[in-house]
């Protein structure tokens, strides 16, 4: 490789902070707290207990685990082994859980101990890896003594390995780093793969565009297993800010957090500032120093903005897939609007916005392909090309090729391009429900339906929920003679897929068809929008 030139790596980054700022708070975790230079010797420890395993160049491990300090260090440590990371998202069931450890080729599992139960049905029963690696966290809750046969000790695993700093092992900026599984539209899971040079820069895109330095304390509220924290995993950590880690987000906690570790950042789905704005005393509450946070997955409602506006929480708006990384647009704000009233001002804030600095291209085009006018009208399908946007799907070829058809990413969201460049979403064409930042396949919970001995068909829409955005709605058809309850279905549901995913409600009915057969889906959510969604933006 020429002097001019080296792999694009996020791993440099860590390696960087923990030699020009070593004794600089790295994470903070109820008593716990860990310099950079502890971090980094810990992350060293566990690329080299990997090693010794058997843990090599391209070899799959998963980590299912909720935010805690070893989740953050596995997003440096495993890569450092040369293996790819396979977060795993810790609300799913069993069997989807066993689903991606198979599909994924994962030769080990890091497993937290209060997770234990969801992986003890697939090792049980002779699927998953041959190595398992259980982090004994101590606020994991009640422990039943069960472990896998063999299971090693997370803390032990680092204690006996060297400490030695291993050499990067990246020749090749595209080789994977990470693979993340998303429901996409089939409803099977698919395997979202990022490269070292994507997660580099994208890494570097987000922390630089969310104002994010050295002395900035982020808090983590989103899941690390999602889109890996939006690569703030490798960017919070690359440029030497402290990471404030819990288990699961509680709002009273998370404002206790907030202004005991002097918190300036954190993001999640509209949902997490929601429940901070819901806490009993929070009408007149507000906080003296100002929070910069991102949110996606929905657009915050005027009301929302209104109340965060209040409290000193300063909202920017991330629009992106797994496919690109995570946010691949936001919405910049512009000087100017800040002296609109507050109605106007959400509006605007509410859109997609422009692609991020190093994302690339992000345009609105029609169905061959080319774009369509800036006129906030002609609506056409969200596209992206550039350097993060994932490298494929994982072992589904034909999946890529769709995706990346003429050049481009085809997301499946439908939107338009406004006057001043800003894009805007208007419909989702994949049929995915957003709930609470949680992407759900309807073609996934309608297959899980009709499972069900008693169904005859199904079809799942999404309806309007003050509290998560939207959440999916199931229209039953019951075969001849057989009769079902609307908890009896749920619970079949929740028997099968994660409980997010399941059908906050029943409806029993023929489904309306089209002459050639087709469910007339449109009709259904026509139904559940019609009305409600002006009513929930009023609240």
């Amino acid at each position: 490789m020429p002097v001019y030139q080296e792999p694009l790596t996020p791993l440099t980054m860590l390696r960087r902070t923990a030699a020009v700022f070593p004794t600089r708070t790295a994470t903070v975790y109820g008593e716990q707290r860990r310099d950079f230079a502890a971090m980094y010797e810990r992350v060293c420890r566990l690329a080299n207990g990997l090693r010794a395993l058997g843990i090599g160049p391209d070899d799959k491990v998963a980590v299912l685990a909720p935010n805690v300090p070893a989740l953050l260090e596995a997003h440096h440590g495993i890569p450092l082994a040369g293996a790819v990371i396979v977060a795993i998202n810790v609300r799913l069931s069993s069997h989807e859980v066993g689903y991606i450890l198979d599909h994924a080729d994962c030769r080990l599992l890091i497993v937290d101990r209060g997770l234990l139960s969801v992986v003890r049905p697939v090792l049980e029963a002779g699927q998953g890896p041959s190595h398992v690696v259980v982090i004994e966290d101590p606020a994991a809750g009640p422990d039943d003594g069960w472990r896998p046969a063999g299971a090693l000790d997370y803390e032990a695993l680092l204690a006996g390995a060297d400490a030695a700093e291993p050499a990067i092992p990246v020749t090749d900026e595209l080789q994977t780093i990470a693979i993340d599984y998303t429901s996409g539209t089939t409803g099977q899971p698919k395997g979202v793969m990022y490269t070292h040079r994507g997660a580099y820069l994208n890494a570097l895109s987000v922390t630089l565009q969310t104002e994010i330095t050295r002395r900035s304390v982020y808090l983590w509220s989103l899941p690390m297993f999602h889109c890996n924290g939006w690569c703030f995993t490798w960017g919070v950590p690359g440029v030497g800010a402290a990471s404030v880690c819990m288990r699961a987000v509680d709002p009273q906690l998370m404002r206790e957090l907030i202004l005991a570790e002097g918190v300036t950042h954190f993001s999640g789905a509209p949902i997490v500032l929601q429940m901070l704005a819901s806490l009993p005393d929070a009408e007149g509450f507000r906080f003296e120093v100002p929070l910069k946070v991102n949110t996606g997955g929905a657009p915050p409602s005027p009301t929302l903005l209104q109340t965060m506006q209040r409290m000193n929480v300063h909202v920017t708006h991330l629009y992106g897939l797994t496919e690109t990384y995570g946010p691949n647009t936001l919405c910049e704000v512009q000087d100017e609007w800040l002296a609109l009233p507050l109605e106007q001002y959400a509006r605007q804030v509410s859109r997609q916005g422009v692609t991020h600095l190093l994302g690339g291209t992000t345009a609105v085009l029609d169905e061959q392909d080319r774009p369509l006018p800036a006129d906030g009208k002609s609506m056409g399908e969200v596209c992206m090309h550039g350097n993060t946007v994932m490298k494929g799907y994982y072992k589904d070829e034909a999946a890529t090729a769709k995706a990346f058809r003429n050049g481009w990413f085809h997301s499946g969201d439908l939107g338009v391009t406004h006057p001043d460049g800003y894009i805007e979403l208007k419909d989702r064409a994949k049929d995915i429900i957003i709930s609470g930042g949680e992407n759900i396949s309807t073609i996934e919970v309608e297959n899980t339906l009709v499972a069900h001995p008693d169904i005859a068909e199904a079809a799942v829409v999404s309806r309007p929920d003050e509290r998560w955005g939207e959440v999916p709605v199931a229209f039953v058809g019951l075969k001849e003679g057989r009769s079902l309850t609307e908890q009896q279905v749920i619970d079949f549901c929740r028997e099968h897929i994660a409980h997010y995913k399941c059908p906050k409600a029943v409806i029993f009915e023929l489904l309306p068809r089209t002459s050639t057969g087709k469910v007339q889906k449109f009709a259904l959510r026509e139904r559940m929008w019609v009305g409600q969604a002006e009513r929930i933006k009023g609240n």
